[in-house]
């Protein structure tokens, strides 16, 4: 024969190690139940299921039971209260969902079946509305979140780009100038004075040759005057001819 008895005291010390300051008893008449028999409440907290603790989420409930006469072969008297966030509707839907897992669970200590059932009941319904409204919110604050374009202006990036713009300005002179000048290496280009200068001293020199040109035309020398002169007398005559064209370059000079 069973004793229901004994399995109800040892599934009380279980619940004590395992839940702790989660698990404690109340007075029946704090229970809201129909029994004058011990009575016992368990705080339930939605868990995540990544996670060992609980998560930060408002829905808390306490979970409230008493074992009857036959129990566990018979299912034991359940009420549900909200600690925090909960609405009498879902405790009411829940309440349901666990007497259905009570009946299905006849002939084995099932209290604590029960609590792990509520929290995962409680992390479907609360913790995924939680979620939802984190998105909604996050979303809509990458709408307002302005994408700023292009490349953000540092000292680098300008040094590079005053850079660029330079080169870019100085080709578009240099479309401007004569290739002579582009060509010329920068130590003998000449300056404006200077190219000036030097045109005036090339003519200058042109018109002297031209003269030394027409005196050295006017000296007209005779073979039948020096063949029957010696070297000395040919010397003589040079020098003497020389000297007379001299002298004429200097009057057409003056």
């Amino acid at each position: 024969m069973t004793d229901f008895k004994q399995e109800q005291d040892m599934e009380i010390e279980a619940l004590e190690a395992i839940l702790m300051d989660e698990f404690k008893e109340i007075h029946p008449g704090e229970s809201g139940l129909n029994t004058s028999s011990r009575c016992f409440q368990i705080k339930v907290v939605a868990q995540d299921d990544d996670t060992d603790g609980p998560i930060t989420n408002p829905a808390q409930l306490a979970l409230i039971f008493s074992h009857t006469e036959r129990y566990p072969d018979e299912p034991p008297l359940l009420n549900l209260k909200s600690l925090q966030g909960i609405h009498i509707e879902d405790l009411r839907i829940l309440k349901e969902k666990l007497l259905q897992e009570a009946s299905e669970n006849l002939g084995m200590a099932m209290i604590y079946t029960l609590v792990t059932s509520a929290k995962e009941w409680l992390s479907d319904r609360f913790c995924q509305d939680s979620v939802d409204g984190s998105t909604e919110v996050e979303e809509a604050a990458k709408d307002d979140i302005v994408i700023p374009h292009g490349e953000p202006v540092t000292v680098e990036t300008f040094l590079a780009w005053r850079e660029r713009f330079e080169a870019e300005l100085a080709l578009e002179r240099a479309k401007l100038m004569p290739e002579s000048v582009l060509t010329a290496p920068k130590e003998k280009k000449p300056s404006g004075r200077q190219w000036f200068e030097s045109g005036r001293a090339k003519g200058v020199a042109a018109v002297n040759e031209e003269s030394d040109l027409e005196d050295e035309e006017d000296i007209d020398f005779d073979e039948d005057d020096f063949e029957d002169d010696d070297e000395e007398d040919m010397l003589e005559h040079y020098l003497a001819e020389k000297s007379d064209s001299s002298a004429h370059s200097s009057r057409r000079a003056s």
